[in-house]
Protein backbone atom coordinates (compact mmCIF):
# COMPACT_ATOMS: atom_id res chain seq x y z
CA UNK A 1 0.00 0.00 0.00
CA UNK A 2 1.23 3.36 -0.98
CA UNK A 3 0.51 5.62 1.96
CA UNK A 4 -0.28 9.94 1.38
CA UNK A 5 2.96 11.78 0.53
CA UNK A 6 5.07 8.47 0.62
CA UNK A 7 8.12 8.81 -2.06
CA UNK A 8 7.40 6.70 -4.44
CA UNK A 9 9.92 4.68 -6.75
CA UNK A 10 10.51 2.33 -9.87
CA UNK A 11 9.67 -0.75 -8.58
CA UNK A 12 6.40 -0.03 -6.64
CA UNK A 13 5.10 -0.05 -9.84
CA UNK A 14 4.12 -2.38 -12.86
CA UNK A 15 2.70 -2.34 -16.42
CA UNK A 16 -0.57 -4.08 -16.62
CA UNK A 17 -2.44 -5.18 -19.97
CA UNK A 18 -5.74 -4.24 -19.43
CA UNK A 19 -9.00 -3.00 -21.49
CA UNK A 20 -8.90 0.43 -21.85
CA UNK A 21 -12.66 0.91 -21.03
CA UNK A 22 -11.86 0.15 -17.44
CA UNK A 23 -9.55 2.60 -16.53
CA UNK A 24 -9.06 6.45 -16.59
CA UNK A 25 -8.07 8.48 -20.00
CA UNK A 26 -5.67 10.00 -17.63
CA UNK A 27 -4.14 6.65 -16.56
CA UNK A 28 -0.02 6.30 -16.65
CA UNK A 29 0.78 3.44 -19.92
CA UNK A 30 4.71 4.03 -19.91
CA UNK A 31 6.78 3.84 -17.18
CA UNK A 32 9.12 6.34 -18.24
CA UNK A 33 6.27 8.91 -18.36
CA UNK A 34 6.42 8.32 -14.23
CA UNK A 35 9.82 8.78 -14.60
CA UNK A 36 9.91 11.97 -16.72
CA UNK A 37 7.18 13.53 -14.44
CA UNK A 38 9.93 14.13 -11.76
CA UNK A 39 12.69 15.88 -14.18
CA UNK A 40 13.84 19.20 -13.11
CA UNK A 41 16.57 21.16 -14.55
CA UNK A 42 19.02 22.76 -11.37
CA UNK A 43 17.92 26.00 -12.19
CA UNK A 44 14.44 25.01 -11.25
CA UNK A 45 12.77 24.83 -14.94
CA UNK A 46 10.15 21.89 -15.07
CA UNK A 47 10.78 19.35 -17.64
CA UNK A 48 7.19 18.49 -19.17
CA UNK A 49 6.19 15.51 -21.01
CA UNK A 50 4.01 16.52 -23.94
CA UNK A 51 2.47 15.03 -27.28
CA UNK A 52 4.37 15.54 -30.31
CA UNK A 53 2.59 16.44 -34.20
CA UNK A 54 2.56 12.55 -34.50
CA UNK A 55 1.09 11.61 -30.72
CA UNK A 56 4.04 10.61 -29.57
CA UNK A 57 5.17 11.76 -26.32
CA UNK A 58 8.51 13.84 -25.88
CA UNK A 59 10.28 16.08 -22.83
CA UNK A 60 9.51 19.66 -23.34
CA UNK A 61 11.07 22.51 -21.36
CA UNK A 62 10.62 26.43 -21.45
CA UNK A 63 13.63 28.76 -21.16
CA UNK A 64 12.95 32.27 -22.11
CA UNK A 65 9.36 31.86 -23.61
CA UNK A 66 10.63 29.26 -25.97
CA UNK A 67 9.66 25.67 -26.22
CA UNK A 68 13.02 23.42 -26.81
CA UNK A 69 12.62 19.15 -26.92
CA UNK A 70 14.62 17.75 -24.67
CA UNK A 71 16.92 14.74 -25.90
CA UNK A 72 18.46 12.11 -24.73
CA UNK A 73 22.41 11.46 -25.88
CA UNK A 74 22.65 7.34 -26.44
CA UNK A 75 26.20 7.00 -25.92
CA UNK A 76 26.27 9.18 -22.37
CA UNK A 77 22.79 9.29 -21.71
CA UNK A 78 22.59 13.08 -20.83
CA UNK A 79 19.90 15.13 -22.06
CA UNK A 80 20.26 18.31 -23.64
CA UNK A 81 18.76 20.84 -26.26
CA UNK A 82 19.58 22.19 -29.69
CA UNK A 83 19.87 25.88 -29.06
CA UNK A 84 21.64 27.66 -31.55
CA UNK A 85 22.53 24.90 -33.49
CA UNK A 86 24.76 23.74 -30.62
CA UNK A 87 23.84 21.14 -28.11
CA UNK A 88 23.44 22.38 -24.30
CA UNK A 89 23.47 19.67 -22.06
CA UNK A 90 21.31 20.11 -18.96
CA UNK A 91 21.84 20.04 -15.56
CA UNK A 92 19.39 17.65 -13.50
CA UNK A 93 17.99 17.44 -10.23
CA UNK A 94 16.09 14.29 -9.35
CA UNK A 95 13.01 15.34 -7.93
CA UNK A 96 10.84 12.86 -6.29
CA UNK A 97 7.08 11.85 -6.72
CA UNK A 98 4.84 11.49 -3.62
CA UNK A 99 1.54 9.85 -3.81
CA UNK A 100 -1.17 12.48 -3.21
CA UNK A 101 -3.72 10.11 -1.48
CA UNK A 102 -3.41 6.54 -0.19
CA UNK A 103 -3.46 4.02 -2.71
CA UNK A 104 -3.99 0.39 -2.27
CA UNK A 105 -2.27 -2.58 -4.24
CA UNK A 106 -3.19 -2.40 -8.06
CA UNK A 107 -4.62 1.24 -7.72
CA UNK A 108 -4.68 2.81 -11.38
CA UNK A 109 -1.49 5.41 -11.29
CA UNK A 110 -3.32 8.88 -12.54
CA UNK A 111 -1.40 12.15 -13.18
CA UNK A 112 -3.79 13.48 -10.22
CA UNK A 113 -2.49 10.73 -7.75
CA UNK A 114 0.99 11.69 -7.96
CA UNK A 115 2.88 14.83 -7.49
CA UNK A 116 6.40 16.19 -7.22
CA UNK A 117 7.22 16.74 -3.23
CA UNK A 118 7.69 19.53 -2.19
CA UNK A 119 9.45 18.35 0.86
CA UNK A 120 12.79 19.66 -0.34
CA UNK A 121 15.71 19.33 2.09
CA UNK A 122 17.65 22.43 2.14
CA UNK A 123 21.16 23.06 4.24
CA UNK A 124 19.52 24.77 7.35
CA UNK A 125 16.70 22.37 7.83
CA UNK A 126 16.48 21.27 11.07
CA UNK A 127 14.11 18.49 13.03
CA UNK A 128 12.86 20.88 16.20
CA UNK A 129 11.14 19.55 19.02
CA UNK A 130 7.68 21.58 20.79
CA UNK A 131 6.29 20.65 23.77
CA UNK A 132 4.52 23.36 24.64
CA UNK A 133 1.48 23.67 21.38
CA UNK A 134 -1.85 22.83 21.84
CA UNK A 135 -2.46 19.49 20.03
CA UNK A 136 -5.58 18.50 17.97
CA UNK A 137 -6.87 15.41 20.26
CA UNK A 138 -6.33 12.73 17.22
CA UNK A 139 -2.73 13.98 15.94
CA UNK A 140 -0.48 11.17 15.02
CA UNK A 141 2.79 10.57 12.90
CA UNK A 142 2.64 11.36 9.52
CA UNK A 143 -0.47 14.25 9.78
CA UNK A 144 0.52 17.55 8.15
CA UNK A 145 -0.48 20.76 10.45
CA UNK A 146 -0.21 24.48 10.49
CA UNK A 147 1.34 26.38 13.57
CA UNK A 148 -0.78 29.33 14.71
CA UNK A 149 -0.55 31.81 17.06
CA UNK A 150 -3.88 33.65 18.17
CA UNK A 151 -4.02 36.36 20.77
CA UNK A 152 -6.62 37.37 23.28
CA UNK A 153 -7.98 39.90 21.02
CA UNK A 154 -8.92 37.64 18.78
CA UNK A 155 -5.78 37.62 16.51
CA UNK A 156 -5.09 35.28 14.44
CA UNK A 157 -2.13 34.42 12.53
CA UNK A 158 -0.04 31.57 10.73
CA UNK A 159 3.03 30.54 11.99
CA UNK A 160 4.32 27.98 9.62
CA UNK A 161 2.85 25.68 7.60
CA UNK A 162 2.31 22.39 6.16
CA UNK A 163 4.86 20.42 7.99
CA UNK A 164 4.41 16.94 8.45
CA UNK A 165 4.48 15.57 11.88
CA UNK A 166 6.44 13.11 13.95
CA UNK A 167 5.16 12.32 17.34
CA UNK A 168 7.63 10.59 19.89
CA UNK A 169 6.08 7.56 21.23
CA UNK A 170 6.22 6.26 24.91
CA UNK A 171 5.35 2.26 25.15
CA UNK A 172 3.53 2.81 21.66
CA UNK A 173 1.44 5.28 22.30
CA UNK A 174 1.94 8.89 21.09
CA UNK A 175 2.67 11.61 23.51
CA UNK A 176 0.46 13.98 25.09
CA UNK A 177 2.69 17.07 24.28
CA UNK A 178 5.74 17.20 22.06
CA UNK A 179 6.21 16.73 18.40
CA UNK A 180 9.03 16.98 16.09
CA UNK A 181 8.90 18.91 12.96
CA UNK A 182 11.17 19.68 10.12
CA UNK A 183 12.04 23.68 9.90
CA UNK A 184 14.34 26.13 8.03
CA UNK A 185 16.29 28.90 9.67
CA UNK A 186 13.51 31.30 8.69
CA UNK A 187 11.01 29.09 10.30
CA UNK A 188 12.85 28.27 13.10
CA UNK A 189 13.31 32.49 13.66
CA UNK A 190 9.40 32.84 13.34
CA UNK A 191 8.37 30.43 15.32
CA UNK A 192 10.98 31.71 18.11
CA UNK A 193 9.15 34.73 18.02
CA UNK A 194 5.66 33.16 18.19
CA UNK A 195 6.95 31.60 21.56
CA UNK A 196 8.69 34.82 23.02
CA UNK A 197 5.59 36.68 22.43
CA UNK A 198 3.26 34.09 23.77
CA UNK A 199 5.25 34.45 26.96
CA UNK A 200 5.22 38.29 26.90
CA UNK A 201 1.36 38.36 26.50
CA UNK A 202 -0.95 36.29 28.81
CA UNK A 203 -3.78 34.43 27.28
CA UNK A 204 -1.99 33.81 24.20
CA UNK A 205 -2.67 30.50 22.40
CA UNK A 206 0.07 28.85 20.31
CA UNK A 207 -1.93 25.74 19.15
CA UNK A 208 -2.04 23.37 15.76
CA UNK A 209 -4.31 22.55 13.22
CA UNK A 210 -4.31 19.54 10.64
CA UNK A 211 -4.94 19.57 7.36
CA UNK A 212 -7.91 17.23 6.07
CA UNK A 213 -6.76 16.16 2.65
CA UNK A 214 -3.36 17.18 2.47
CA UNK A 215 -2.14 15.33 -0.84
CA UNK A 216 -4.89 18.10 -2.28
CA UNK A 217 -4.52 21.23 -0.04
CA UNK A 218 -1.89 23.78 -0.69
CA UNK A 219 -0.01 24.83 2.23
CA UNK A 220 -1.05 27.86 3.43
CA UNK A 221 0.46 31.52 3.44
CA UNK A 222 2.08 32.12 6.75
CA UNK A 223 0.39 35.41 8.15
CA UNK A 224 2.26 36.17 11.19
CA UNK A 225 5.12 39.04 10.82
CA UNK A 226 7.91 38.56 13.06
CA UNK A 227 7.90 41.59 15.87
CA UNK A 228 11.52 43.82 15.66
CA UNK A 229 11.37 44.30 19.55
CA UNK A 230 11.25 40.72 19.99
CA UNK A 231 13.55 39.21 17.44
CA UNK A 232 16.34 41.48 19.28
CA UNK A 233 15.26 39.85 22.63
CA UNK A 234 15.98 36.46 20.84
CA UNK A 235 19.54 37.64 19.71
CA UNK A 236 20.40 39.44 22.96
CA UNK A 237 19.79 36.66 25.03
CA UNK A 238 20.05 32.70 23.39
CA UNK A 239 18.12 31.32 26.58
CA UNK A 240 14.91 33.31 26.53
CA UNK A 241 13.56 30.79 23.85
CA UNK A 242 14.03 27.96 26.20
CA UNK A 243 12.61 30.35 29.05
CA UNK A 244 9.77 31.34 27.20
CA UNK A 245 8.63 27.71 26.17
CA UNK A 246 9.03 26.66 30.13
CA UNK A 247 7.08 29.17 31.06
CA UNK A 248 4.09 28.35 28.14
CA UNK A 249 4.24 24.77 28.97
CA UNK A 250 3.94 25.31 33.18
CA UNK A 251 1.12 27.70 32.14
CA UNK A 252 -1.00 25.10 29.92
CA UNK A 253 -0.13 22.26 32.40
CA UNK A 254 -0.94 23.86 35.67
CA UNK A 255 -4.30 25.49 33.96
CA UNK A 256 -3.25 28.77 35.66
CA UNK A 257 -5.99 31.57 34.90
CA UNK A 258 -4.51 34.21 36.95
CA UNK A 259 -1.14 34.87 35.58
CA UNK A 260 -0.01 38.64 34.71
CA UNK A 261 2.27 40.07 32.82
CA UNK A 262 4.04 43.57 33.26
CA UNK A 263 4.22 43.71 29.28
CA UNK A 264 0.99 43.20 27.67
CA UNK A 265 0.15 44.04 24.25
CA UNK A 266 -1.26 47.80 23.76
CA UNK A 267 -4.37 46.20 22.30
CA UNK A 268 -5.37 43.68 25.56
CA UNK A 269 -4.84 47.09 27.43
CA UNK A 270 -6.94 48.93 25.91
CA UNK A 271 -9.79 46.35 26.71
CA UNK A 272 -9.28 47.58 30.44
CA UNK A 273 -8.25 44.89 33.10
CA UNK A 274 -11.33 43.41 33.81
CA UNK A 275 -11.86 42.35 30.16
CA UNK A 276 -8.34 41.43 29.82
CA UNK A 277 -8.71 39.39 32.68
CA UNK A 278 -11.66 37.49 31.42
CA UNK A 279 -9.95 36.98 27.98
CA UNK A 280 -7.08 35.27 29.73
CA UNK A 281 -8.93 33.02 32.30
CA UNK A 282 -11.26 31.75 29.32
CA UNK A 283 -8.30 31.29 26.74
CA UNK A 284 -6.56 29.34 29.28
CA UNK A 285 -9.66 27.25 30.08
CA UNK A 286 -10.05 26.79 26.06
CA UNK A 287 -6.31 25.66 26.57
CA UNK A 288 -6.76 23.42 29.63
CA UNK A 289 -9.93 21.56 27.89
CA UNK A 290 -7.88 20.55 24.69
CA UNK A 291 -5.00 19.02 26.88
CA UNK A 292 -7.31 16.73 28.89
CA UNK A 293 -9.26 16.20 25.72
CA UNK A 294 -6.52 14.89 24.24
CA UNK A 295 -5.15 13.18 27.48
CA UNK A 296 -8.24 10.98 27.67
CA UNK A 297 -8.30 10.17 24.05
CA UNK A 298 -4.87 9.00 23.91
CA UNK A 299 -5.17 7.01 27.40
CA UNK A 300 -8.79 5.57 25.83
CA UNK A 301 -5.47 4.33 23.00
CA UNK A 302 -3.71 2.80 25.41
CA UNK A 303 -6.61 0.79 27.43
CA UNK A 304 -7.30 -0.33 23.52
CA UNK A 305 -4.02 -1.61 23.06
CA UNK A 306 -4.10 -3.61 26.58
CA UNK A 307 -7.42 -5.02 25.72
CA UNK A 308 -6.43 -6.68 22.32
CA UNK A 309 -3.33 -7.79 23.75
CA UNK A 310 -5.04 -9.54 26.52
CA UNK A 311 -7.20 -11.29 24.37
Amino acid sequence: MLNLGQVITQDMLTIQTVNRNLVPNNATSNIEVIQNYALQTKDGNDIQTVQGENGELKLSINIDNRDYDVLKEDETENYYIMRNNEKQYLELNSVPLVAKVDMNKNTVITTELISKSDDVVQDDVRKQEYNMLVLPMDLTTGDYIDVRIQFPSGQDYIVVSKKEVEMPTINGIDSEDTLWINLSEDEILHMSCAIVEAFRINGTKLYVTKYTEPGMQEAATPTYPINASVRNLINSDPNIVERAMNEIRARYDQGLTDLRNNDINPIIEAAGEQSDGTLQSNMQQSITNSKNSRKEYLDSLAGAAAATTAQ
